[in-house]
């Protein structure tokens, strides 16, 4: 196995990058068992690196190597989703408790989370996979477009996943009925195709500046959380349907793919990319801040995070005012 790129910092930076979003700044991995028992925290987060970690490393490779772009992203990422979720810890499937809920009442049908699934799918494609690789590409916009590990490299990656993935599945009960496992299975292959066969300019962005101000660029990059929380809050309820619910989360993210599509220019691409990117982020700090606060060591997490965010910004300007030597992220 040959890294292709120096540094090797974006390459380190997504593997802890995927798995952290969706788990220390969520939550749900706490963070101080790093202070009660360090290497049970090292073996969990490894774990986690071997199945987030390297699934994002996987989709961002393939990109590269396929010439696609962010929408062949956002389908691998549901198929991720879908391998996580449904056939790793299967939460697709979760009878009752943790971390469903009452999803697994709202929503449920013939031994399926239907609302969870869509939910979770969605969750995936976006936080765990696009998110990361959008903010290593901020980092280091210069190595955005080529390879980063060699042939050997993306054989071990995909070996490590598929390893983490069967862990999971040995580990984990309530599995998926057959016919559950075959429609699920045959979901997550016909993204994989239709990502590899998407057009890379499939969501091009219109030439030209941006034409929406760095709040509407926040709240679009919202939608997403904040549609997950309006589902969460509904599924208490017994007076709204769950299939209304799933309506929330497909047209919160349809809404923020057009208001990228129709009012995101290539003019100042990088800053516009900052300010979605931070509005995917912003409403987790407030979660954590007002619902998770009793978790430990969860408020110094997004502490963390709110800070390389800054910093982010701030190396972000300094680039942007050296000229037109800024690279925007990749894939466009």
């Amino acid at each position: 196995m040959r890294i292709l790129i120096r540094p090797r910092l974006p390459l380190v930076a997504l593997l802890l990058l995927a798995p952290s979003i969706p788990e220390l700044l969520t939550g749900s991995t706490p963070v101080t068992r790093l202070v009660y028992d360090p290497f049970g925290f090292l073996v969990s987060f490894l774990i986690d690196v071997g199945l987030y970690g390297t699934g994002a490393l996987l989709i961002r490779e393939f990109s590269v190597i396929l010439r696609r772009g962010w929408g062949s992203v956002l389908l691998w990422g549901a198929a991720y989703g879908i391998a996580e979720e449904g056939f790793a810890v299967h939460t697709f499937f979760e009878p009752s408790g943790p971390p469903v809920g009452a999803l697994s009442v709202y929503g449920a049908a013939y031994g399926v989370n239907w609302l969870w699934a869509l939910g979770l799918t969605v969750f995936h494609a976006t936080y765990s996979i696009a998110l990361p690789i959008l903010l290593t590409y901020l980092w280091f916009p210069r190595v955005s477009a080529v390879r980063w590990v060699d042939r050997g490299g993306l054989a071990l990656t995909g070996a490590v996943y598929l390893g983490v993935v069967a862990l999971f599945a040995r580990l984990v009960g309530h599995g998926p009925s057959a016919w559950a496992f075959a429609l699920f299975l045959a979901i997550a292959l016909a993204l994989v195709a239709l990502g590899a066969r998407l057009p890379r300019d499939a969501l091009r962005l219109r030439p030209g500046p941006t034409t929406i101000g760095p709040w509407g660029l926040g709240t679009a990059g919202a939608l997403e959380w904040l549609a997950w929380i309006t589902v969460l809050i509904l599924s208490g309820s017994s007076r709204v349907t769950a299939l209304f619910a799933a309506g929330i989360v497909v047209a919160a993210n349809g809404g923020a793919l057009a208001i990228v599509l129709r009012r995101v220019g290539r003019a100042s691409l990088e800053r516009s990319e900052f300010l979605f990117a931070s509005g995917m982020m912003i409403p987790l700090f407030v979660w954590d801040v007002v619902v998770e606060f009793s978790v430990p060591g969860i408020l110094g997490v997004a502490a963390i995070f709110a800070y390389l965010l800054y910093r982010l910004g701030r190396t972000i300007d300094r680039r942007l005012a050296t000229g037109p030597g800024a690279v925007p992220a990749a894939p466009s």
